[in-house]
């Protein structure tokens, strides 16, 4: 932390409030969890073994939920979703423009079609009445996406699904160890979709999960993440067989077993983690009440928040400059701020191929002008949240025009 007296910007040659560059997020790694991923490392199986099932069923019991399936990514955890929910060529699935591209993705690479819809304002979670109004015969299913962790109105989405008789799937990347009216994240749609890359609030390096109380539905994604083929090498093993079938067209989306090793050995931080990411938005929440142009997104007070992201918005109409600007001025204070996310439909691939425009999702557009993610993750000391309020003061300050 450096001496924060010179208020002369950074980006025009002052001296920054930090030195080094702090990120907007970084995974924690412990010696447990080194010896872990060693233990199996020096183990018979590295894949498909015993530590798998492990981690599954470990996971499972962490969110409420009957069954948990390993793949190795979050986007493969959505995928294998849409597979198991019967996503395919001439069917819709529903899809908030406020997400990263793999939600939309997956359904691309299931030869459906995702029907982008707006945001609420406030939270920048899915709008129930935008989604009702583009369901047609062709919807298959609707995701619903838990924004920096924030759980999305599930009670509302579930009577829209069952009304519609659709899937109901949630791309909870952002939320394990949030909750919904005291339901946990994980438990709460047909199908519930996690991801492990390293800025998550557990890592395997990169992996994924897909939880559900329905065991028909784990047992098409398990048969999905091992190219489609009824069993897979330890199983033969164990039989002493050779023999095995492919019944459908899957993918190799195994995770490893000395990366589900490193996710259980996490997931017994997990509680604490979380309520650290808590704190800091705490500490943050009450810091930018005091500072002018910039205002935390909405929390619903029925939901406890799991802070993948802490997403505050600009009102850019009382800055002298845009979103951008500002976003430099912070990378040059030393604060490692990014964007999430650039809207779905704006991406070149969805304009391109799937007709998409700008005006699709204006209440999306709007705030993707207007959003900055600061740093969040449990390791974040109390300096490093200090370094951020007074960077975002020192930066907004200079940029407020009068009133």
């Amino acid at each position: 932390m450096s001496d924060r007296s010179d208020d002369h910007l950074a980006i025009a040659g002052g001296r920054p409030v930090r030195e080094t560059l702090l990120p907007y997020g970084c995974q924690s790694i412990d010696a447990a969890d080194l010896q872990a991923v060693l233990d199996v490392l020096r183990s018979d199986w590295l894949t498909t073994g015993p530590r798998v099932a492990e981690f599954e069923q470990a996971f499972a019991t962490w969110v409420g939920a009957s069954h948990a399936v390993a793949v190795n990514s979050g986007t493969a955890a959505l995928h294998a979703a849409m597979y198991a929910s019967g996503v395919g060529v001439g069917t819709e699935v529903i899809v908030p423009a406020m997400t990263f591209v793999a939600t939309a993705n997956a359904v691309v690479m299931q030869g459906g079609t995702p029907v982008l819809v707006d945001v609420d304002a406030g939270t920048l979670l899915v709008d129930l009445e935008k989604v009702r109004e583009k369901i047609t015969v062709r919807t298959r299913a609707i995701v619903a996406v838990d924004y920096a962790g924030h759980p999305c109105d599930y009670d509302g989405l579930r009577v829209i699904a069952d009304e519609h008789g659709l899937a109901l799937i949630s791309d909870a990347c952002h939320a394990v160890g949030g909750s919904y009216r005291g339901r946990p994240v994980g438990a709460l749609a047909d199908l519930n979709c996690f991801s492990f890359h390293p800025v998550k609030h557990l890592t395997t390096g990169e992996g994924g999960m897909i939880t559900t109380n329905d065991g028909d539905l784990a047992g098409r994604m398990r048969l999905f993440r091992n190219h489609g083929i009824t069993s897979d090498h330890r199983q033969r093993s164990e039989a002493g067989s050779w023999y095995y079938e492919m019944a459908d067209l899957g993918y190799n989306y195994r995770l490893t077993d000395f990366q589900c090793a490193l996710g259980e050995s996490q997931l017994g931080r997990l509680a604490g983690w979380v309520g650290r990411r808590r704190e800091i938005a705490s500490r943050y929440g009450a810091a930018f009440d005091g500072i002018e142009a910039v205002r935390p997104l909405e929390v619903r007070s029925d939901v406890d928040h799991a802070y993948h992201l802490y997403v505050v918005r600009l009102e850019t109409e009382r800055l002298a400059t845009d979103r951008g600007e500002i976003f430099r001025a912070l990378r040059a204070e030393g604060i490692g701020v990014n964007v999430h996310y650039v809207p779905v439909h704006l991406h070149p691939y969805y304009r391109n191929n799937h007709g998409t425009a700008p005006g699709l999702c204006p209440i999306a557009e709007a705030a993707y002008e207007q959003i900055l993610s600061l740093p969040m993750f449990p390791t974040m000391t109390d300096d490093d949240i200090g370094d951020v309020v007074a960077a975002v003061r020192k930066v907004l300050g200079a940029y407020l025009t009068a009133a």
